[in-house]
């Protein structure tokens, strides 16, 4: 069944790396009380603006209801406000407030650590051969994904 070892695998060095990845953001993160999708949420909004649930839960690959919650909790916390769209009064967009601009960028901070150690870690031409593989891997990850079929009745 297996052709080579485990550790030879590219998925599972993706994966290995993904969770260390997480890991290291998680622990940083859980010092300024947010998870990682909710650092996400107000990176975004830092550098987009106010967007809509629905635009934000695809960016950040969670389900409308997921990101739902997470809105709620950051409204809640004082980090975003959400107003009704000028275009669509049923929907809300989040912006980032003070209190949210502020918290973000302190955990940026240390988030950023990181992204400096990893690009460290690297010649020039090594970085930009490893992002040019990366986005590689994932279009063909993206690629072989199978999409949902509807279930027919």
């Amino acid at each position: 069944m297996a052709e080579s070892p485990a550790q030879d695998l590219l998925c599972s060095r993706i994966r290995r790396a993904e969770q260390a990845l997480m890991a290291h953001h998680e622990a940083v993160l859980r010092g300024y009380g947010l998870t990682m999708t909710q650092y996400s949420v107000l990176l975004l909004l830092s550098s987009e603006g106010g967007n809509s649930g629905a635009q934000l839960a695809r960016a950040c690959g969670v389900t409308q209801q997921t990101m739902a919650s997470v809105l709620t909790g950051l409204q809640k916390k004082g980090l975003i406000d959400r107003t009704p769209s000028p275009m669509h009064a049923k929907v809300l967009i989040a912006a980032l407030t003070d209190e949210g601009q502020r918290l973000l960028t302190l955990a940026y901070r240390e988030v950023v650590v990181l992204e400096r150690a990893l690009s460290d870690a690297f010649t020039d031409a090594e970085h930009a051969a490893l992002i040019d593989l990366l986005e590689r891997a994932t279009a063909v990850l993206v690629q072989q994904t199978p999409q949902a079929q509807p279930v027919s009745p």
